[in-house]
């Protein structure tokens, strides 16, 4: 794991595809790999990019990834993908809606399915963050799947998040202001050339509990990525990173321990509830004392 770790921190592109896969696969081998790296992180900034299906985010995701090679920085880029019902892998694979980049040192793109994972991320987002980071990575560009107010997840993973929303959406933003507009750090507003673009602007600072930034573009031509980054830039000087890892680290300490549980744990448990043989808190105060010792 020591020579990976190096290759990893070289910038070795196919000793980093590998860590990847290990990682994903939540094997001993990524674990160990993780935390020979982890002294070595803490210099990205990782951006979480989501919003409904449609939005747009794909393209804002290739646009931010473009303005930032310009400016040499090196950038990952996390697709997480909606998952095969069958193979349990990726279904849209971001790496062909991304080739521009396929031939850029200078930009890793990792498509990631959600395995069923709520919130619109996969359960080793954070850890793959962390690779990339460790890999040299300036910037990390975190797509979500799409599903709307369940990708409250993300805030648990970036230090700035973005919520891509597009004209039209009328009675949508109300629809998801319990969740996602709690946690979004700025507003983009996608596709703004189309009617409505005021009036969705006008709908999102009235949910608002405090201002945030809200920036207009149309990421297909490119035009206000340049205020994007710049939104993203001055938030992210304010973020309080003891905060996000608070965050982290409970997700981390949710996921491990039902690493512990096997799906037919919860089944046999489920089965004597709904019979209301046995009562869950009971249930589950004997699953914690597993731990005590």
């Amino acid at each position: 794991m020591r020579d990976l770790a190096k290759r990893i921190r070289d910038g070795d592109a196919r000793a980093l595809a590998r860590a990847a896969t290990l990682v994903e696969n939540r094997s001993p081998e990524g674990i160990e790999l993780l935390r020979e790296l982890f002294p070595h992180t803490g210099k990205a900034a990782i951006i979480g990019i989501t919003g409904p299906p449609g939005a747009g985010k794909s393209t804002l995701v290739d646009q931010l990834a473009r303005a930032l090679r310009e400016e040499q920085k090196r950038v990952g880029i996390v697709a997480v993908d909606p998952s095969s019902p069958f193979t349990g892998g990726a279904i849209l694979g971001d790496r062909v809606r991304m080739m521009r980049h396929h031939a850029d040192s200078g930009v890793f793109i990792r498509s990631m399915a959600a395995r069923g994972s709520l919130g619109g991320l996969a359960a080793a987002t954070t850890d793959i963050a962390l690779l990339l980071d460790a890999a040299g990575c300036e910037a990390i560009l975190v797509e979500t799947v799409g599903v709307g107010q369940d990708e409250v997840e993300v805030a648990r993973l970036a230090d700035v998040t973005v919520l891509v929303l597009v004209p039209g959406m009328g009675d949508d933003v109300q629809a998801i202001k319990a969740g996602i507009m709690e946690i979004a750090d700025v507003f983009v507003i996608n596709k703004s050339d189309h009617p409505g673009a005021d009036r969705l602007a006008r709908e999102i600072k009235a949910n608002l509990i405090s201002p945030r930034p809200i920036v207009r573009t149309v990421a297909t031509e490119g035009t206000g990525i340049a205020d994007v980054l710049a939104a993203i830039r001055s938030h992210s000087a304010s973020k309080n990173r003891a905060t996000i890892w608070s965050f982290r680290l409970r997700e981390m300490l949710r996921e491990r321990l039902l690493e512990r549980f096997s799906s037919a744990d919860f089944a046999a448990a489920a089965e004597q509830v709904a019979a209301r043989k046995r009562d869950p808190y009971t249930i589950v105060d004997e699953w914690l004392k597993r731990f005590e010792n």
